[in-house]
């Protein structure tokens, strides 16, 4: 089996960390840190490992943050300079482990809101800061955007994707930031900035933060489509995309238009699911034949809708992202996907009758139902999924 993703925050990295942090001051109280931050910890889930460190440093640390500040940056591995992230090793951390410094600078520098922005600027280009910041941006939002801003032009792909993913609304393991929920709008000019980056990685963060804003804010994601689709490069049409996907999944009509798939399908449809009797942690074949009666070629997306059976016995539908078809003039084509009833850690299946939509270019064109049991031997083992790392 593979190693569990919790074990990248390990004993280990304590020893290490109390190691650099004793060398760095000789009043580091190093046996206590690392009680308190090893006691336990193979017995917790990946951020309460991170939060049990932060918990130590904040009882070990320098009482004055500015010194605090300055130890933890003393102690950080040397900068790539790219994308890559540096390993932890005898002259200085990184990885994982910086989780707990990026979260005892949130808890701790709130009130020096400048001296944290400094160290989490250092902090993100060995690990990510992108969690550490948002208490900041709660605190003290005019100055953190403004520093932002700046930061758009920073040398480090690190410190300008930190702008994009610091900022997003509803990034996974982080803080909500509610006011950006509410309105995005603060957080438009940073990635307007950000879109045409050289890097890749950073230009990802900028499709995840739109994608983030259609959630709550779609017709204002349709306004950036029209607005930055016509004429983009290839590397700006696929961030576009990337953030396109959930409503190009829920068939949101601009953004249908915008991407060409907006008009109805042409043609004739056949779709079937087997079996029609299947037990939780097995597989479900979905076939659909398309035939085209256009008389020109078709663009389609090709998206389908499991709707689960809840623990209430009630339905939700989630759509899964199927085909892009380029269908020519009169033609047909076979499309087939074998989706797992398998449980996941994010998602758990219940017995009884599900239906599974087709839907061509946002629109429901046909359905067929199965039921799902229980597995014969009990329930099903859940799959892990590996969380989201902080540099994906």
């Amino acid at each position: 089996m593979p190693e569990p993703f919790k074990n990248l925050i390990h004993g280990g990295l304590v020893r290490d960390a109390a190691g650099l942090l004793s060398r760095h001051w000789p009043d580091f109280d190093h046996q206590r840190f690392e009680q308190l931050a090893a006691g336990g910890l193979e017995a917790l889930e990946m951020k309460a490992r991170a939060m049990q460190i932060a918990d130590a440093l904040q009882a070990t640390l320098p009482a004055g943050f500015d010194a605090a500040a300055a130890l933890i940056e003393a102690v950080l591995a040397a900068p790539t300079g790219d994308e890559r992230v540096p390993a932890s090793g005898p002259q200085g951390l990184a990885g994982w482990v910086l989780w707990a410094f990026g979260e005892f600078v949130a808890r701790r520098g709130l009130d020096q809101p400048g001296r944290a922005l400094r160290t989490l600027h250092a902090i993100t280009q060995r690990f990510t800061a992108e969690f550490a910041i948002r208490p900041l941006l709660v605190a003290h939002p005019d100055l953190v955007l403004a520093t932002l801003a700046g930061w758009v032009h920073d040398p480090s792909p690190h410190v300008r994707r930190l702008v994009s993913e610091g900022s997003r609304p509803r990034l996974p393991w982080g803080l909500r930031l509610q006011r950006l929920v509410d309105d995005p709008r603060p957080t438009l000019p940073l990635l307007a900035a950000l879109q045409d980056d050289a890097s890749a990685y950073v230009r990802r963060s900028v499709a995840n933060h739109l994608n983030d804003i259609a959630k709550d804010h779609p017709d204002l994601v349709a306004d950036w489509l029209e607005q930055h689709l016509p004429g983009a490069t290839p590397a700006r049409r696929a961030l576009l995309r990337h953030a396109s996907r959930t409503l190009i999944k829920q068939g949101h009509p601009r953004v249908l238009a915008a991407w060409g798939v907006g008009q109805p399908f042409k043609g004739h449809l056949q779709f079937t699911l087997a079996p029609p009797r299947l037990r939780i942690g097995e597989a479900l074949q979905l076939t659909l034949q398309l035939q085209s009666t256009a008389r020109r070629a078709q663009t389609l997306a090709v998206d389908y809708v499991v709707h689960h059976v809840k623990a209430a016995g009630d339905t939700r539908p989630k759509v899964f992202k199927g085909w892009s078809v380029e269908l020519a003039a009169q033609a047909t084509v076979l499309l087939q996907r074998r989706h797992s009833m398998r449980e996941v850690t994010t998602r758990r299946y219940h017995s009884g009758a599900h239906r599974v939509d087709i839907q061509l270019n946002g629109r429901v064109l046909a359905s067929a139902g199965f039921e799902l049991r229980p597995p014969l031997s009990g329930p099903a083992a859940p799959r892990a999924r590996s969380p989201r790392r902080g540099k994906a």
